[in-house]
């Protein structure tokens, strides 16, 4: 029997696929658990046009995270963090990727959230880091953050 996958089902098939399983397992527990459909020219055409929806949605996911990317690389495009410093430029204490996007949310109106900061260790000293932020995942955008003496 032809069946359609609503979901995907370890060693049988992908959700959307369409394959020949046995009458007995597509009946009684493919069909029956709803995992699977019949392999039926509208149930086809459903799938195809879900998949053709998700297709398009995520497109533009895409097109917004590389405009965000440009929006973010541009040279007027840097969050300031104020904290204090030691003689040798060093800080008390260090900048978390949270305070980056708390900052990033007050001065930008930018809602991020802060795991998508790629910061592997906090900023420790003044001046300008560049620090990855991950908008898609092929996307990723060098933010530029400038901690002063505050």
């Amino acid at each position: 029997m032809k069946v359609v996958f609503l979901e995907d089902v370890k060693g049988r098939g992908k959700k959307g696929e369409v394959k020949e399983v046995p009458d007995g397992y597509a009946n009684n527990f493919l069909i029956k658990n709803k995992k699977a459909e019949p392999a039926t020219g509208k149930n086809v055409g459903a799938v195809k046009g879900r998949q053709k929806a998700a297709e398009k949605a995520a497109a533009e996911q895409l097109a917004e995270a590389q405009a965000l990317k440009a929006k973010i690389e541009a040279d007027d495009f840097v969050v300031t963090i104020k904290g204090k410093s030691g003689a040798d430029g060093r800080l008390f204490g260090a900048v978390s990727s949270k305070q980056i996007a708390t900052a990033l949310a007050d001065q930008k109106q930018l809602k991020i959230d802060k795991r998508k900061l790629e910061l592997n260790h906090p900023i420790h000293s003044l001046g300008y880091t560049t620090v990855p932020l991950k908008l898609h995942r092929d996307v990723t955008a060098d933010l530029r953050v400038h901690v002063s003496e505050g």
